[in-house]
């Protein structure tokens, strides 16, 4: 172990699951303290997600203790709250590597482990997969019990009640855990409420609750009464007559912090037949209190020094290109009532903090759901809003049969801002901005735009927000350049810039770079080496076919370079335009390749990728060759 062995006596003997099972019931308090500790102990040393992970350390150890995994499939949302899966199931020791290149990857994962059974980062994905895993492990006749365990934030998504709604109707073994860590009913967590679960969840009461469905099976109206009858007595103390209207058998809520309590709930619900709900309360960051004060700050976290109260105190540095949004927002807002912000359950990652707090009334929160938030945009935009709304580029896949109906058919006033667009980093594949440039430009209507700084940025949010139709701007996680700011004004719509022109080169050695996006001095750099021109395309939609036309006919190369998968991105549509007009300059396409990209560090993956400008150099001069 990478801590001293002394510290967690019984966590160091756990290298499985079936390590754990080993363990009498009396030790399960002490190895959820202990694996608590050890996870606040190597987070707080290699950054890392820690509150969720915190609040869900004795459901961990309760479901591994009763469920035989990897033979039951124990399926997590998210993924953020599954750090002590991972330290369970045979990642104690690698821990300290999550999130680095070549490490831990930062979710669940399936080519990790065979205890991961479904690939996770985006939410609400947990019961449709639980589902399919539940109705083959019914073919197959084996008893193989299927978990899913979703956060109430990952609840509110539509895909979710989707999932629901179909298995109750088709009614297969499954159980799904709800975990509410809101707190809004911790006055229904304690005893009485424990061991009503207990009670419900017990032989007893589901051996009267099925004989007694059966020996009214001849008489509808009286076994409709009794239904009710339960439904009522259950509805006094439970608030689960939503999930039971869906077909689910509603068990809780309950203490998720009470490993003991846990064990028996699962072990009787175990055994029980149809679809299962267990709704247990539990507390983000809980068991470190700056943690549980502060939630929402030791979500993800640095390294720290756990024996204070406080992260560490970012060092003054250029602001990110989430607060460039945020401040545009605000200043926009300042002088127009009719601008509504909007995002998916992501207020403090795309900088909208300050917006809310100060517009309170055009700001919306839609919960995780994407879909919900662009076709809500539509509405306000036929009643003549300006709705923005502001999404990463990997969470607005999932809406994008609502980009497509319900604002770009319909050629409707929407600003897209879409923050984390390329390579995010630690978060990985799940996460990377990999495709918007390729699925937005083949929309029609569209106006998709990349500014190459944030001057550039605030310019083109402002020429998105003013254009009449659906506009995209897209910008990357991370820190701004730092160069100073224009007036707001509209910029001329599918107008690139040349930023560099070459002396004269040998023929054939003639090289104008076209970029799209921040990797603007990295072009720069190796324009400089190579003597290339160098034009900031700005628009990826539409096209600066005349600056184009301009470039192609003096020199000999053409060079297109965005942070977007190649596949159908900027470059494609440059080299659709040549072939249109039958020009045959070479091209020369640089960007993410027809593969996901794994974690890392933003520079480690870009300087992987030759995305750098000494990778971007290499690249070109072996073109020439």
């Amino acid at each position: 172990m990478t801590q001293a062995n002394s510290a967690f006596p019984l966590l160091q003997l756990i290298d499985s699951p079936a390590d754990l099972r080993g363990l009498p019931k009396t030790k399960l308090k002490q190895v959820s303290d202990e694996l608590r500790q050890f996870l606040l102990s190597s987070v707080s040393k290699s950054s890392g997600h820690l509150a969720s992970g915190l609040g869900t350390v004795e459901l961990t150890v309760a479901l591994h203790y009763v469920f035989k995994t990897p033979f039951d499939h124990l399926v997590w949302d998210v993924g953020h709250q599954a750090y002590p899966h991972k330290i369970i199931t045979g990642r104690r020791d690698q821990l300290h590597t999550i999130r680095q290149k070549d490490g831990l990857h930062p979710f669940p994962w399936r080519e990790e482990s065979e205890y991961d059974v479904l690939s996770v980062g985006h939410s609400s994905t947990s019961i449709s997969a639980a589902l399919g895993l539940a109705v083959a492990a019914e073919k197959e006749k084996q008893n193989r019990k299927v978990v899913a365990v979703i956060g109430d934030g990952a609840m509110t998504a539509g895909m979710a009640f989707e999932a629901l709604n179909h298995a109750g109707d088709i009614g297969p073994d499954m159980l799904v855990i709800l975990n509410d860590n809101e707190m809004s009913i911790s006055e229904n967590v304690g005893a009485l409420n424990s061991h009503f679960a207990r009670l419900l969840s017990g032989k007893f009461y589901t051996s009267l609750r099925e004989g007694g469905k059966q020996l009214l099976s001849g008489l509808p109206s009286m076994r409709e009464l009794v239904s009710r009858a339960e439904e009522h007595v259950k509805g006094m103390v439970t608030p689960g007559t939503i999930f039971e209207e869906l077909g689910f058998n509603y068990i809780g809520p309950i203490d998720g912090h009470d490993v003991d309590g846990l064990v028996d709930t699962l072990s009787n619900m175990r055994a029980l037949k149809g679809p299962q709900l267990l709704h247990i309360v539990t507390r983000k960051g809980k068991g470190y209190a700056p943690a549980e004060k502060d939630p929402i700050g030791y979500h993800g976290v640095p390294k720290f020094d756990p024996s204070t109260d406080a992260l560490p105190k970012k060092a003054p540095t250029l602001p990110s290109y989430s607060q460039i949004f945020g401040d545009w927002l605000c200043e926009t807002a300042e002088i127009d009532s009719k601008l509504v912000g909007i995002t998916p359950a992501m207020r403090e990652g795309s900088g909208m903090v300050e917006f809310a707090r100060r517009f309170p009334k055009q700001y919306f929160d839609v919960a995780i759901a994407e879909q919900h938030a662009v076709t809500f945009a539509a509405g306000l935009a036929i009643a003549g809003e300006k709705p923005v709304v502001a999404i990463y580029s990997s969470f607005l896949q999932r809406a994008y049969d609502q980009l497509i109906h319900d604002v770009a058919l319909q050629n409707l006033d929407v600003l897209f801002a879409i923050d984390r667009a390329g390579i995010v980093g630690a978060d990985g594949p799940t996460h990377q901005g990999a495709f918007d440039l390729t699925y937005l430009r083949c929309v029609p209507n569209m106006v998709v735009m990349t500014p190459s700084d944030e001057d550039e940025c605030r310019l083109m949010l402002h020429t998105g927000y003013h254009f009449e139709g659906p506009a995209a701007v897209r910008y990357p996680r991370g820190n701004a350049v730092g160069v100073s700011f224009s007036p707001l004004q509209a910029l001329p719509i599918g107008k690139g810039q040349l930023k560099r022109e070459a002396d004269t080169p040998a023929k054939g050695q003639r090289v104008a770079i076209l970029n799209f996006g921040t990797l603007l001095p990295e072009a720069m750099q190796a324009a400089e080496a190579l003597d290339a021109t160098v034009a900031d395309m700005r628009f990826v939609k539409p096209l600066d076919t005349a600056l184009i036309d301009t470039l192609s006919a003096n020199h000999d190369l053409l060079v297109t370079l965005e942070e977007n998968v190649i596949a159908g991105g900027a470059g494609s549509a440059v080299g659709e335009y040549l072939s249109s007009g039958n020009k045959t300059t070479a091209l020369l396409h640089i960007g993410l390749p027809d593969e996901f990209i794994k974690h890392g560090s933003q520079e480690e993956i870009r300087a992987e990728l030759g995305l750098d400008a000494e990778g971007i150099l290499e690249k070109i001069k072996q073109r020439l060759k």
